[in-house]
């Protein structure tokens, strides 16, 4: 039994790799059981370490919809669960002033799913097959929003006044993301599994850029993996992400680097606006330290 369960890991870890991304085994036996047990899914890391495209991946690998949930500061319930269409209402009030049906029968027109707008949360209790509810920056939101999150975590169901309480037709798969700006609450932790993922180390990222672009030669690869390692080292506002890497992949490509020596460190300074994104790091990369850094790789 054990040993099928190895097997199912690694076969995970295989399948998420053909859908473009690569998870180590830790991380694919999460994600397993994340699909298995249905339980919600806390992602921390830094900004740019790929937290958002377990999601991406997900999907894309049970080949369902992906749900997102952009989370920011003052993200209320109503904005994240369902809204009521108030102009359509008010113009079905009207045509309804020569109905003679009762008020209540009247009401019930009115507030019935034809002018529910459904955000994000409702969406992804009430779409089939079960989709990928991604709730991105949790962290971002207050603690009030947070609690509320809780009931439907807990039993996928919610509470319209109008209509009652609306329950999951199939439980969704749910990653919940976190950049650590806020600590998250207990109550939540205890909700979902939990996966750290941190910068990847360079044979994993050769491998990502390997996956993502290759059309890159095998040399090159090494030696842009080596940079922005290189890169991460240094004392930053903003360390290079993923995401980052991937970019200034493409803009060398562009620039049509083929070997970063010291004959192509002009061309890595003109590319550096894809890898470092704020004016204090710009402004550390002289020409000095670009230069180490291409010596190193």
């Amino acid at each position: 039994m054990a040993t099928d369960r190895m097997n199912d890991v690694v076969s995970l870890q295989q399948r998420l790799a053909q859908h473009g991304f690569i998870a180590e085994r830790s991380f694919a036996a999460t994600l397993l059981l994340t699909m298995e047990m249905r339980r919600p899914l806390l992602l921390e890391g830094e900004a740019g370490v790929g937290k958002t495209e377990v999601a991406k991946a997900l999907a894309r690998l049970l080949d369902t919809r992906l749900i997102r949930l952009q989370c920011y500061e003052g993200l209320d319930a109503h904005s994240a669960l369902y809204e009521w269409n108030y102009q359509h209402q008010l113009l079905a009030i009207k045509l309804l002033e020569q109905d003679a049906r009762s008020v209540q029968d009247k009401e019930q027109d009115i507030f019935s799913e034809r002018y529910l707008l459904k955000r994000p949360l409702l969406e992804a209790i009430t779409t089939t097959p079960a989709p990928v509810l991604l709730i991105d920056e949790i962290d971002r939101t207050d603690e009030a929003f947070e609690a509320y999150l809780l009931e439907l975590l807990s039993d996928f169901q919610m509470s319209i006044p109008e209509l009652g309480v609306i329950r999951a037709t199939e439980r969704p798969f749910v990653i919940l993301t976190s950049n650590g700006t806020r600590e998250i609450s207990d109550a939540l932790r205890r909700r979902c599994l939990y996966q750290y993922v941190d910068y990847p180390g360079f044979d994993k990222e050769l491998l990502i850029v390997r996956t993502q672009a290759p059309e890159v030669p095998e040399k090159l690869a090494r030696q842009m993996v080596e940079f922005v390692q290189s890169v991460r080292q240094m004392d930053l506002q903003k360390k290079p992400g993923l995401a980052e890497t991937l970019d200034w992949v493409a803009a060398l490509l562009r620039l049509g680097v083929s070997s970063i020596d010291e004959d192509g460190v002009e061309r890595v300074m003109d590319s550096l606006a894809a890898l470092v994104k704020t004016r204090e790091d710009q402004a550390g990369m002289t020409r000095s330290v670009v230069e180490k850094l291409v010596a190193s790789c």
